[in-house]
């Protein structure tokens, strides 16, 4: 895969843009045409039950999109959380609306039906106003992606703008496949979270290049904690989910190289000044 080539500006004004999709209009447009179906949708109105308490507006599929239908004509069920709504965050509602459908592609699978799943992460992981309730959702989704993933590539996407951080962040890292943009982040901790608890001298939130150059796509491209860098690009990005489903089942998930990220670990020094490039050395040389 060339991750450093260049596009000329006819094919860039022929790109349909993924990133300016909502996460229900991306959902449409990577399922096969005319196969979507929205499970738990805005007029069911089953939305989160505590965010009104604390005078926060909800919405009424609180902010997550579950979607049956095939890819290339295979069963497929395809969650996409809406990062304008919360910033993506995730509590009791949202988080039960993906670990469901999680486990029920899993039951397909265990039935004879092959239920591949695809995840758009634009999250900041869960959300402050339901706290443990958010937490205890998220693990509910790591256990339900590692249960399908036994059976069927399960292919994470995160594109931007939002980005994918806390618990969801691990989810990501959980995937089958990841692929991202450059306009990607992903990251246990967000910049500000960082900026926060460690002081603006370790990690300056306002520096965009220098926040990409350490959580943006190409960095963890290039870092080997993602499988594809792709353009801003529907077709692109969808005939990307279909290279790696046609992969198959890793024969070891990232998430299970443990020695290979312990040995990477043993390297850092934390008395000094990381940069990227020390980052791509420390996990190529822990494998």
């Amino acid at each position: 895969m060339d991750t450093h080539h260049s596009i000329d500006i006819d094919t860039l004004l022929k790109q349909k843009s993924f990133i300016e999709l909502t996460a229900r209009d991306r959902a449409r447009a990577l399922l096969d045409q005319g196969s979507m179906r929205e499970l738990i949708g805005p007029f069911d109105r089953v939305k989160s039950p505590w965010l009104e308490q604390q005078g926060v507006v909800t919405q009424s599929d609180d902010g997550v999109i579950v979607a049956k239908g095939t890819f290339n004509l295979q069963p497929c069920v395809l969650l996409a959380i809406e990062g304008a709504f919360q910033g993506g965050s995730l509590g009791e509602v949202g988080g039960a609306k993906i670990a469901g459908a999680l486990e029920l592609a899993a039951n397909d699978n265990r039935n004879g039906i092959p239920t591949v799943a695809i995840i758009l992460f634009e999250t900041g992981g869960v959300r402050l106003q339901e706290a443990n309730l958010g937490l205890a959702a998220i693990a509910e989704i790591h256990s339900a992606i590692v249960d399908l993933r036994s059976y069927q590539p399960v292919i994470g996407i995160s594109a931007g703008t939002v980005g994918c951080f806390g618990g969801m962040s691990i989810a990501a890292a959980l995937c089958s496949y990841l692929i991202v943009t450059r306009e990607a982040r992903i990251g246990l901790n967000g910049p500000g979270v960082i900026e926060q608890e460690a002081g603006i001298a370790e990690y300056d939130a306002r520096d965009r290049p220098f926040i990409w150059s350490f959580t943006g796509g190409q960095q963890r491209v290039d870092s080997h904690l993602a499988d594809s860098l792709v353009e801003d690009d529907v077709a692109g990005i969808r005939d990307n989910v279909g290279r790696l489903l046609a992969l198959g089942v890793p024969k070891v998930h990232r998430s299970q190289q443990i020695a290979h990220f312990i040995r990477a670990l043993d390297l850092v020094d934390a008395q000094t000044q990381a940069t990227p490039e020390m980052a791509r050395q420390i996990y190529a040389s822990g494998g």
